[in-house]
């Protein structure tokens, strides 16, 4: 008979609606099983991610070779400007709706602080360095293989990206749907989501339809550089939205988003360095939900919150946002610094932040890759011009 093959997509899914209606009935010693897999996992992925940045990246700039600045560039710029488009809209649709959605002075207390179970043991596996000095190894090693005559370190260079792929095809996304079934599992069982959200329900609704309106937007851009249907490219991504989803990690789901974007016509070297950097430093719907989140605190707590000031933010925010590693919650920790300065947030207005934005970090994160796609599309456009 012919073996049955589920598609990454349906596995996600299934993975998805199996932790949350397993978490409601599964005893307690039987969740920290799933939990315990889940740490030893994300301690894998943490090690595997600046290897994956560090093999796809360098030998896609060195195979792109005397261009490859000119690249890095454009793709900077493009995701800067989609992270500052992102970041005004969130302020503006905020000002027209959240004063007449909001009620001044909810009780801080009524922001769930219920803690996810712990596993049953732990195994640290310490990377051999972070994202940023990864991208930053990455670019100066294939800039240097792309100027060199000799051929003999980028066969070294091509060999270990032949490890990392097959490290990848064979090793993370087999178990993707098991670690996502793991968190959505957790998050039910202790209840430590779903109370936060039952507060600012409303907001999360408008928060989410603003991340749909980006996605359309920025693929109906990328539509006019390639001519193709931009309901049928964004169609294509879909693996990489639910994975991101699942695992709110841009880095983690890297895997999934290049496969996916070569799927959509990008050449494997664009897509190899487009989306690797762009899991780092395009964060648009995490500025966006950053900016909403803060709006609405601070008009709860009836803080000034004019365009000046936070115009300010939302610049600096966008270069904040590039330092943000590509983990669960990174870009609300990178983020506090300037939510105490500049906005005048005290630690329990950070606490409440970053309550509300992890309990729907899935949705920013999911914007986030999605969106990588359709950067890459436009640069592949243009690198061909």
């Amino acid at each position: 008979m012919k073996k049955l093959h589920i598609g990454l997509l349906p596995r996600i899914i299934i993975a998805i609606l199996l932790g949350i209606l397993f978490g409601n009935i599964l005893p307690t010693p039987l969740v920290r099983v799933f939990v315990t897999f889940n740490n030893v996992f994300s301690e894998f992925l943490n090690l595997s991610i600046p290897l994956i940045i560090v093999g796809l990246v360098t030998i896609a700039i060195a195979d792109i070779g005397r261009g490859a600045g000119k690249m890095l560039g454009v793709t900077a710029l493009i995701a800067y400007t989609a992270t500052l488009l992102s970041g005004f809209l969130s302020y503006f649709t905020g000002i027209c709706f959240f004063p007449s959605l909001i009620t001044p002075g909810i009780p801080l207390e009524e922001v769930s602080e219920a803690q996810g179970i712990l596993p049953y043991f732990s195994v640290a596996i310490p990377p051999l360095m972070n994202v940023m000095t990864a991208l930053v190894l990455a670019f100066t090693l294939g800039l240097g293989l792309a100027h060199l005559n000799s051929d003999t370190l980028k066969k070294a260079a091509r060999d270990f990206q032949e490890i990392i792929v097959k490290m990848i095809s064979t090793t993370i996304l087999p178990l993707l749907p098991i670690y996502i079934f793991g968190i959505f599992l957790n998050m039910t069982h202790s209840g430590q989501v779903f109370s936060i959200l039952g507060v600012f329900i409303k907001i999360i609704g408008i928060i989410f339809l603003l991340h749909i309106f980006v996605l359309v937007f920025q693929y109906c851009i990328a539509a006019l550089f390639v001519r193709k249907n931009p309901f049928k490219l964004l169609g294509k991504m879909l693996p990489a939205y639910f994975t991101a989803l699942g695992t709110q990690s841009s880095a983690a789901t890297i895997p999934v988003t290049l496969e996916q974007t070569q799927k959509n016509g990008v050449s494997p070297d664009v897509a190899g360095f487009v989306i690797p950097l762009c899991a780092t430093i395009h964060l648009s719907g995490s500025t966006l939900k950053i900016v909403a989140c803060a709006l609405a605190l601070m008009i709860m707590q009836g803080m000034p919150h004019g365009l000046p000031l936070f115009a300010g933010f939302i610049f600096m925010l966008g270069i904040t946002m590039v330092a943000a590693p590509g983990v669960p919650g990174g870009a609300i920790m990178a983020s506090l610094g300037i939510l105490q300065s500049m906005l005048g947030f005290d630690e329990s207005a950070q606490a409440l932040m970053i309550a509300l934005y992890i309990a729907m970090d899935s949705f920013g994160t999911a914007c986030n890759v999605t969106g990588d796609g359709a950067i890459a599309l436009i640069i592949d456009k243009t690198m061909k011009r």
